[in-house]
């Protein structure tokens, strides 16, 4: 089932108070945090959307981080299905990638591994560690990779407690944005595809 504006807004407002993972701020607070250092640095509204969305997987899954078996849930790829049909690939793929992008600073910065919060660095143990140099490189080769990385420093900086942000308005305005953008794109591939 796709989501819509007003489901995510709800699951947001909702679920969105839960605690985030290990860290001081709530599921929201990240979000919003995330977003607002997205908009600060001047990204696309697309990255922003990422940047609100990206982990919004831990609040579809019923058990968040992992699962019965204490795996990781893989909250990257929860969302996808339920976003497909109403966000493009500028916003869904850095949300998939995000994950990977901490793997691939992992392998490709040093010092960046020092530098996450102990429940990222206990959060990347699950979610198979570092990469090989190899497998950092075909990362970055992918398309939307560099915004992944990008949005990857952003969550890594949304954890501060009390920090001020826009208004979640705020953010689901640029997320309506994007999604009528990417409303209209369609309608008119779907025009040229039938001819009309």
């Amino acid at each position: 089932m796709a989501l819509s504006l007003v489901d995510i807004s709800h699951v947001l407002a909702t679920r969105g108070r839960e605690q985030y993972g290990g860290e001081a701020v709530s599921q929201l607070e990240h979000a919003l945090q995330c977003a607002h250092l997205a908009e600060l640095a001047g990204e696309t509204p697309e990255t922003v959307a990422a940047a609100l969305l990206h982990d919004i997987g831990h609040l579809l899954m019923p058990s968040g981080e992992t699962d019965a078996g204490g795996r990781d849930g893989l909250h990257q790829y929860v969302a996808l299905p339920f976003l497909r049909a109403l966000l493009p690939p500028a916003v869904l793929e850095p949300v998939r990638m995000h994950v990977d992008a901490k793997r691939y600073l992992c392998t490709m910065e040093p010092g960046y591994w020092q530098g996450l919060s102990p429940a990222s660095r206990q959060s990347l143990a699950l979610q198979g560690g570092a990469y090989a140099v190899e497998d950092a490189a075909q990362f970055a080769a992918q398309p939307f990779a560099m915004e992944a990385i990008r949005l990857r420093r952003f969550d890594d900086a949304a954890k501060v407690p009390g920090r001020a942000t826009p208004p979640f308005e705020h953010f689901m305005a640029t997320l309506a944005s994007v999604a009528a953008r990417h409303a209209l794109a369609a309608a008119g591939q779907g025009k040229t595809k039938t001819g009309g």
